[in-house]
């Protein structure tokens, strides 16, 4: 591997291994992390200068071990342990274990008393080798704010007394469906930014399909793992579409399909066909087959909106999302027309609020059913309650071109 790109790719997936043989042989989790952060800044800043060292992951674990070690010796109230620390920095580093540290670090960034706002920032930082700075140049946060969010995270693991180890098979389903919503919300999020400049963040989908990866290697049996790999894959698949040379947004209706990754829409649809089959059906495997089915249409007309409608209908019935009703009145509108759209959206506000996605919905919906007027105050509305800059100059493009005069319908 050469170059800047693969020395980053390397040092991500060298620092939950780091990590892990650290809180292994030390037992502390911040203080662990903490050294392996700093390790690999240094490993960052030194390889491209003096060479990359033969055995890479030996020797951040030996620095970083030492830096624990100074860390020790320096705080007054831990004197006692200065032996024990010299120890440490003299001992080789210890061989990597072959146990799959970045799956016990998962469950324990995505611990159940944190919320998904700490989890995030702790998961990109331990399991994914960001800095802090990163992490807070992708969340639009000080780099300080984000170092407090990351200090709770790792105060309340500790507090929590958690082993460095897999959870109980009684506590492993609880705790794997957290670090899954935990990665849909970082693809999410990812895919498109609830705030700021930029459409989406390619590092932040990238980091959680090459994290979804790490976990469907150590879990390939499990139906729902696969079916949240496929449903990124197959919507990462048009990433390369859904932004013009400006960054402007480009409606799925509207996107050059001939763009989109067919290799990732072969993988995902490969993944999600295999998931189905086990039997078990869960929701990102419903999440997983709609957007299979946007991919395989090589045309917006040859989308299968029927299907759609019903797999929508059955994920609303599994989650009680009122996201997924907003949905699913897209999908209706494709299948019955604007009206059954509109219809399922009666009362929606109660649950979602004044999101701008609800009113943007609707504005489409109330353009394919004629009504000009209330489709602009719509698309206004949306624009003026989204905090993404790219979405919010597409709503007001809308409202702008309908104010204009008559034109060709925009779909949903």
């Amino acid at each position: 591997m050469t170059g800047a790109a693969s020395l980053e790719d390397l040092l991500r997936e060298l620092a939950p291994q780091a990590l892990g043989a650290l809180i292994r042989r030390h037992g502390d989790f911040a203080d662990a992390e903490d050294a392996v952060q700093e390790a690999l800044i240094a490993a960052a800043t030194t390889w491209p200068a003096s060479g990359r060292p033969d055995h890479p992951l030996g020797w951040l674990i030996r620095v970083a071990s030492r830096r624990l070690a100074n860390a020790y010796r320096s705080d007054d109230a831990r004197r006692r342990r200065e032996a024990l620390a010299a120890s440490w920095s003299a001992a080789s580093p210890e061989p990597p274990s072959g146990r799959d540290d970045t799956l016990i670090l998962m469950f324990m960034c995505c611990h159940p008393s944190l919320t998904p706002a700490l989890a995030i920032p702790l998961t990109l930082r331990a399991v994914g080798g960001l800095t802090t700075r990163e992490i807070a140049a992708a969340f639009l946060v000080p780099e300080a704010t984000m170092g407090q969010r990351i200090s709770r995270a790792k105060a309340r693991i500790k507090a929590s007394g958690e082993r460095f180890a897999l959870p109980s098979p009684g506590q492993r389903p609880e705790r794997l469906r957290l670090v899954l919503h935990v990665l849909y919300l970082l693809f999410n999020e990812g895919y498109t930014g609830s705030s700021g400049p930029d459409l989406a963040r390619a590092d932040l989908s990238g980091e959680a399909i090459r994290l979804a990866r790490a976990i469907h290697a150590a879990m390939p049996e499990d139906p729902e793992v696969a079916g949240l790999l496929a449903l990124m894959l197959l919507t990462d698949a048009r990433r390369p579409a859904r932004s013009g040379a400006g960054g402007e947004l480009i409606p799925l209706a509207e996107q050059d399909r001939s763009r989109w990754d067919r290799g990732l829409i072969r993988e995902g649809t490969g993944l999600i066909t295999g998931a189905l089959r086990r039997g078990n059906v869960g929701e990102y495997q419903v999440q997983a087959a709609i957007a299979a089915l946007h991919d395989q249409a090589g045309r917006q007309a040859d989308t299968d909106w029927p299907q759609i409608l019903a797999l929508y209908a059955r994920l609303e019935s599994m989650t009680g999302n009122p996201m997924v009703r907003l949905n699913r009145a897209v999908a209706a509108a494709m299948t019955s027309g604007p009206q059954a759209g509109l219809a399922l959206l009666d009362g929606l506000g109660e649950r979602l609020g004044d999101h701008h996605r609800l009113h943007s919905v609707r504005a489409h919906l109330l353009e394919q059913a004629g009504d000009r007027g209330n489709a602009i105050a719509e698309f206004r509305a949306a624009a003026a309650r989204t905090t993404n800059l790219r979405e919010q100059q597409y709503l007001t493009t809308q409202a702008a071109r309908l104010a204009a005069g008559p034109g060709r319908p925009a779909g949903p």
